[in-house]
């Protein structure tokens, strides 16, 4: 069955500062960010790509269309990949989250926890994985695609298709323009590589 590659959207304002952007409209990439996403579209001009989806929000179709030009491909929007619906945290600044009685839940045990106004991180999950399904029967099975979208999606798939109890999916880690594979089959799905971080070897040489 088909390999993801599960790109998180690259860095924004929001990212930088710490906030919680969930779907409010019109956050971009920044600078630094535009940078990020053009060092994973190079990385990827050669691999054997045979679509680039993205979550319906800005910051990932700023990740994803560079990817796509390289490639000679179209971003196609699926809104199955968007963001967590966070409800009212949305916009809040982490540091004042994490004040909160429920953010206890949010990482201590997350299966339990629905957003106020939001959706619940199972429900998410479920909206996630079902999408990566549909993506994979609409393809041959040996086929690689590109799927942009964001750091607690990515986590949440990777958990579902390890058999990670989703209490646990907080101790994964995915880093802005990241890149994490998954091969989805018959018997679920086998992780090939999880937050393969271009900005953390470009630090080091």
């Amino acid at each position: 069955m088909p390999i993801f590659l599960l790109i998180r959207h690259a860095e924004n304002e929001y990212v930088k500062e710490g906030r919680l952007a969930g779907r409010i409209p019109g956050v971009h990439l920044n600078e630094n960010g535009r940078v990020q996403a053009q060092a994973v579209a190079e990385k990827l001009s050669s691999a054997p790509v045979k679509a680039v989806y993205s979550s319906p929000l800005e910051r990932t179709k700023e990740t994803a269309q560079p990817i796509a030009d390289a490639l000679n491909l179209e971003v196609e929007i699926r809104g199955g990949l968007n963001e967590v619906d966070f409800g009212e945290w949305q916009g809040k600044t982490l540091k004042s989250l994490h004040r909160r009685k429920l953010w206890k839940v949010v990482q201590g045990a997350p299966s339990q926890m629905r957003f106020p106004g939001g959706e619940s991180f199972a429900e998410a999950q479920l909206r996630f994985c079902q999408e990566l399904e549909k993506l994979a029967q609409e393809h041959k099975p040996k086929d690689m695609l590109v799927c942009v979208s964001h750091s607690d999606m990515i986590k949440l798939a990777v958990a579902y298709y390890i058999g990670l109890h989703l209490d646990l999916f907080q101790r994964l880690h995915v880093s802005p323009s990241s890149i994490t594979a998954i091969n989805v089959n018959e018997m679920g799905g086998h992780l090939l590589a999880l937050n393969y971080d271009l900005n953390f070897f470009f630090s080091k040489t």
